[in-house]
């Protein structure tokens, strides 16, 4: 490492314990280091770069927005906003959409929709949001409320009150939380990503649907890490057979620029009034047109090939030895090792693996697009590292 980490150091707030890979390019699903090096980035930015680096379509895109309008308010109109809000809502069925800038502004307009609903249907006491323990939905002081993991509470409290967690999979606690507060909205994952990928119950899933609608309160699906294909369907909540009425999602839909989308179904989708909500950015053209680039090409032919690719990745280190399980879906993978699971990203990105990790678990967020042989290569050194020695 060189002049790059030491300014790092020297003058980024320490909020990121980097790995020793400083990457200057990319091609694909190959990253390239200022020594020489080259990976096989299995993380693509946390689930963001979908098809890669310096994927040529998204490039295009992009570049030729830039040399049109970068930016405007949103006191006026621009077509890649208009034509990405136009394509989520055909996509998903959804029928309006707020555009932001990430993942967990993307959740707190879903909450604000959420609870000015509530209040406006059942009155203004229905403000409790009722989230499950192990989640996670960002890291404002709201959505930190949100998130159902004290280890990230512990260190900002106050936090905004009103919110509550249930056990994942358990159908009577969720059925109990809402009856037992005032609640305006339940809100779910159904892959705990950060919680260490974890999949939710189809039963509990599609009963946190039916409890939604028995109470008159609107069901939010955060898409922020599973959706724009990364579960193998466009959004995960397709595999479980429900529609809910606010969908957030972010990472992936930008392609490697930020963008967050809070998605409004029927029940919602009349929700908010001129100054209700706000974005600087939001809904910012060159993003939007990145976007595009994204959910165009994430049709059903696209999306099975992502489930085989997921289904080798699970065939494949499932069996493998110091593997002790494999759980997720899609491309958003967690690998149970019995070495440590940082023991095991570290020695992976010496043989020129790049991985990540959720909780206790290896987590792999590959590019949608990987190529099967860059695949094969990259399991095949998870599987070697992991091995028990």
């Amino acid at each position: 490492m060189g002049v790059i980490s030491e300014l790092d150091k020297n003058y980024i707030a320490g909020t990121y314990k980097r790995f020793p890979v400083e990457i200057v390019g990319g091609d694909g699903s190959i990253a390239y280091s200022s020594d020489g090096k080259e990976y096989i980035d299995m993380g693509s930015g946390i689930g963001v770069t979908s098809f890669g680096y310096s994927d040529k379509i998204w490039r295009d895109a992009v570049t030729s927005q830039l040399s049109k309008v970068q930016h405007t308010s949103n006191l006026y109109y621009t077509e890649p906003c208009a034509r990405l809000a136009e394509m989520l809502c055909l996509k998903t069925g959804m029928k309006k959409v707020f555009f932001s800038n990430s993942g967990a502004e993307a959740n707190e307009c879903a909450i604000k929709a959420a609870r000015k609903y509530t209040a406006e249907k059942k009155g203004a006491e229905y403000s409790d949001i009722i989230t499950l323990e192990n989640s996670f939905h960002g890291r404002t002081l709201t959505t930190l409320a949100a998130t159902g993991q004290d280890s990230f509470h512990k260190l900002f409290t106050p936090l905004t009150p009103g919110f509550y967690h249930t056990p994942a999979n358990d159908i009577n606690a969720l059925r109990e939380c809402v009856k037992s507060h005032k609640s305006a909205a339940v809100m779910i994952e159904c892959v705990q990503g950060e919680g260490g990928v974890i999949a939710l119950d189809a039963d509990f899933v599609k009963a946190a649907r039916d409890i939604t609608r028995e109470e008159g309160i609107p069901l939010i699906i955060d898409e922020v890490q599973t959706g724009n294909g990364r579960s193998g369907y466009l959004y995960s909540y397709m595999a479980y057979g429900i529609v809910p009425d606010i969908v957030s999602t972010a990472k992936g839909l930008g392609g490697g620029l930020p963008i967050g989308a809070t998605l409004l179904g029927d029940l919602t989708c009349g929700v908010f009034s001129f100054g209700d909500h706000g974005s600087t950015f939001g809904g910012n053209p060159v993003c939007c047109a990145g976007a595009l680039s994204i959910l165009e090409r994430l049709d059903d032919s696209f999306l099975s090939q992502v489930r085989e690719k997921s289904k080798y990745v699970f065939e494949r280190l499932s069996s493998a030895d110091g593997v002790e399980s494999v759980s997720g879906a899609g491309l958003m993978i967690g690998v149970k090792t019995v070495r440590a699971a940082a023991d095991v990203v570290g020695e992976c990105i010496e043989k020129g693996v790049l991985c990540l990790t959720a909780k206790d678990k290896v987590r792999l967020l590959p590019a949608l697009n990987i190529p099967f042989e860059t695949l094969k290569k990259a399991l095949d050194i998870i599987a070697s590292v992991a091995a028990i020695k």
